[in-house]
């Protein structure tokens, strides 16, 4: 990515769009200070010295927060609705993630509040991915909490695969993972946060400056179920959880 970032501004380009998360945003800040960036990111990026603030983002770099890493909470009590009777639930993590620590905390503090046990597996490679299963296994965990990760979507189809060969319920962030087979997810509606990354793209084109330009946090998020994983588990999604659904892939 420092590459690619280096080679764009060699080119000189106008504009550069920086999707993907944290990495694909910092090696383009590394690459220059002059050039306009438009990003897309899951955490904060007044924490990671991206902006001044979100109103005011000063400096060359603005875009859209899909605060996909703050909904950990929310999706561990959507587990817990589905399955109320969950012993244990396990917390899949990337501890190479910025915000491992923001993540865990939000995870802890939410079980705490519900007295769910859980336990955190961490994982940043494939071969973790496979140990982490195992070990969910082992522990005779009820259910999983994959957050939010950017390696993680991209093993996605590893991960569904995992969570199907060990029959262990699953729920992620992108409604991706529940339309290629997982059971449920619950994040932000990313078409809404890629267009406004493109209307920011066109305002600055037209002479506008990014640290002018307020940081947009989605308020768009979006509840997806697969029934046909749920009965393939054995799983009787509850009436009201089907009712909060904004998606039922039958």
């Amino acid at each position: 990515m420092p590459g690619m970032a280096a080679d764009l501004v060699r080119r000189k380009v106008a504009v550069l769009v920086s999707t993907g998360g944290a990495p694909s945003v910092m090696a383009a800040k590394a690459a220059t200070s002059t050039i306009p960036i438009v990003f897309t990111i899951a955490v904060d990026p007044v924490q990671l010295g991206l902006v001044t603030s979100l109103s005011r983002p000063g400096g060359n770099i603005t875009g859209v927060n899909f605060l996909s890493a703050a909904l950990e909470s929310k999706r561990l009590g959507l587990l817990r609705a589905l399955l109320p009777g969950l012993q244990l639930i396990a917390v899949l993590l990337n501890p190479n993630r910025p915000d491992h620590a923001d993540q865990t905390s939000q995870v802890q503090e939410a079980a705490a509040t519900i007295s769910q046990q859980t336990h955190i597996l961490l994982a940043s490679n494939e071969s973790d991915l496979d140990a982490a299963f195992t070990t969910a296994v082992q522990m005779h965990a009820g259910a999983m909490l994959v957050a939010t990760d950017q390696f993680f979507n991209s093993q996605r189809n590893k991960i569904i695969a995992l969570a199907a060969r060990h029959a262990i319920p699953a729920i992620y962030e992108q409604r991706e993972y529940a339309q290629a087979g997982g059971l449920m997810s619950y994040g932000t509606n990313y078409r809404d946060g890629y267009r406004q990354v493109g209307v920011y793209a066109g305002r600055i084109l037209k002479g506008e400056k990014p640290g002018d330009l307020p940081v947009v946090q989605s308020t768009k998020f979006e509840l997806v179920i697969n029934l046909k994983t749920a009965k393939a588990l054995g799983i009787e999604v509850p009436p009201n959880l089907s009712a909060e659904a904004d998606e039922i892939i039958e």
